[in-house]
This record gives C-alpha cells, structure tokens and sequence, in this order.
C-alpha cells in the first residue's frame, strides 16, 4: 500500500532529525515490497517567514489535504516571535485538520535513564490523550488599551461539550481496549467553570464504561504523584494546556526530551494526521549533528502503527531500546559520542541485520 507523507523539516535541528526519520521509513520500504512511502518536502518555517513574511503560504492547508500524513521535524527560531512560529504553523494544520486528539507516550523504556530513585523501565508506561483542539489554546480573548497604563487582557479558555466528550471518549475506548485504568486529571476546585464542566462529562461518560476502572486527580497533585508514584498511571486524559505541561514532566522521568514524540490525530480519517518528536527546535545545537534522533524515530512507530503496521511499530521501539541498553551509538545528550546520522544509520542496521 502507498502511503502519501508530507514533510515540513522546520527549524532548528528538524532537518537533521527528520532526514533520520526519513532514512528508517524509506528502509522499512525497502525491505516491505507491500509498503511504498511517497515523500514530498515543503521548506515552510520559520527561516520561509524570514524570506516571506509567511510561515506556509496560504493555500499550504489545501496542499496538505491531500497527503495521508504529516511528518513535522520542529518548529522555532529567536528571531521569529514563538507565538508566530506557533500560531501560524503548527497550530494552523491541528486546527484545520482537527487534530483533536493529542497522543503522548510517557514510557521508560529499557536503557533509557531516568532521575528517579528505584524505578525500573516497567513502572513508567503511561499514554496521555491531550484534548488538542480547543481549551486554553483556542485563541480567544481580548486585549484592550494596549499600552495604557490600564492594559488588560483576557485570555479565554473555551471548553465544548463536543470537544470534552470526544476525547474523553477516545481515552475511555483506548483504557477498554487495552485493559488499563483511566485517570483524568483537571483543576475543578479552582477554574469553576472550565474544569467543574470538565469534571462534569468525564462522569457522565464513565457511565458508559462500567468495565473501566477510573480516578480524577486535580493537576498538581497528579503532577506530585507522576514523580513520587509514576505506576500508578496507565491512560490519561487531560485538557489542553495541562497535556502540554505534564508530557514535558513526563519526558524528563522517562529518558529526557530527546526520547518524546507525539501524534497529532484525528480520529475519522477525514484529515490527515501529524507525527513529530516534540523537543522543539534546539538552535543552539542545529547543524551540530549531535541531536537525539530517538524521539523522531517514536514517532515514526507512532505514524506505523497509525497505518496499521503494529509488527513493525512495536519493532521500532524495540530497536530503540536495543540502542539504548547497548549504550554503543548514543549522542552526548545520552552519554555518548555519536552523530545524529550514525544513530540514524544504527537504527535501520538493528531493524534490518
């Protein structure tokens, strides 16, 4: 089967990440006569805004339709405002393409470091299903007598009833299908419209899921649980902005950022969906070729298994872990001396010797 892959590289050590990811889809190519990866690269980022004035041009979201997937490296630049670089990109293609739900695989796999006391690469599996789409990043808001020394602004945060119950029930579906507890987690005793609404259809929903055992946590103290009591999370659905915070927590117990990736999907197939590793653009590392690959190679498996090729998804990440317990071919971030490429190159020799 022919799968049709947009590339967006973006900024930074993007490029050097994803041309690695490319190298290990275009292997599994190779030596899978029944899958064919067709590529086409599109230059937009920030280094594009630099020369247009632009992020992506404006018909980019009717390009991007007609790809299955999109592979985006990272997006960021000091010289470029991030609320442009964010807003005009990233946010644009999830929005569009309601990418509603947000999956973040906080998992210690074996080999990978962890700054924790006494805890082994089985007590970290948690999935985090971020609702993706609206929340406290739908953008709406005012901001009146901008700079008068009486400037307000007024940051909304915008919770539907089908935006929650959607993924919400997609957490709900995922925890049954894999036989693992639910836990949502909010913030209902402080934001008393927003979260208490949250709260709300999280129960009514869990109504339909006698056979799924469930816990809500209000977001600080599950951010002092996933440190002192990582086991105790299995699938965890969360709003927008409290998913962006704790996947971040969750990478730095669970090997660092450079071993994070992320699927941006919508469920109904009726857009594509994104893949990326999520450590964000490192400029201060680009063109170095000392840049983890291993986040990119995630969400490859990620994007594998999303095309239904679950053999070779969970190969990926076993050949990952092979890397890692081997400790031979790691760059610095992990205490090793290799180049990005050589990781790369390492990878597709485990998956295909």
């Amino acid at each position: 089967m022919k799968h049709k892959i947009a590339v967006i590289a973006g900024d930074g050590i993007g490029p050097e990440v994803i041309n690695e990811g490319l190298k290990l889809l275009k292997s599994i190519s190779k030596h899978n006569k029944d899958i064919e990866f067709e590529f086409e690269e599109f230059p937009w980022g920030c280094d594009y805004y630099l020369e247009k004035g632009y992020m992506m041009p404006k018909d980019g979201i009717e390009t991007l339709s007609k790809f299955d997937a999109v592979f985006l490296g990272a997006v960021g630049d000091p010289r470029v405002p991030d609320h442009i670089s964010l807003w005009d990109l990233l946010l644009v293609i999830r929005k569009n393409f309601d990418q509603y739900i947000n999956l973040r695989p906080v998992r210690l796999l074996k080999g990978a470091p962890c700054p924790l006391k006494d805890i082994e690469s089985g007590d970290i599996n948690m999935t985090f299903v971020r609702e993706n789409s609206e929340g406290e990043y739908a953008g709406s808001g005012s901001w009146l007598y901008k700079d008068k020394p009486n400037e307000v602004v007024i940051q909304d945060g915008v919770f539907s009833r089908v935006g929650c119950e959607r993924v919400i029930r997609y957490a709900f579906e995922l925890a049954r299908r894999e036989k693992k507890t639910l836990t949502s987690i909010s913030k209902g005793n402080a934001l008393n419209y927003s979260m208490v609404f949250w709260d709300k259809i999280f129960n009514e929903v869990s109504k339909e899921y006698p056979d799924v055992k469930t816990y809500s946590l209000l977001v600080d103290a599950a951010s002092m649980m996933m440190v002192l009591r990582p086991k105790r999370f299995e699938i965890v659905v969360t709003s927008n902005l409290f998913g962006d915070i704790l996947t971040d927590l969750g990478a730095a117990i669970s090997g660092g950022m450079g071993l994070a990736a992320g699927a941006n999907i919508n469920p109904e197939r009726k857009f594509p969906s994104m893949f990326e590793p999520i450590h964000g653009s490192a400029p201060d590392i680009a063109g170095k070729q000392i840049a983890n690959p291993l986040a990119t190679f995630w969400s490859v498996s990620q994007m594998l298994e999303y095309f239904g090729y679950d053999e070779l998804s969970k190969k990926v990440i076993s050949a990952i872990e092979t890397i890692l317990c081997e400790k031979k071919v790691l760059t610095p971030d992990l205490g090793g001396t290799a180049t990005t490429s050589e990781v790369g190159d390492e990878i597709v020799r485990i998956m295909f010797s």
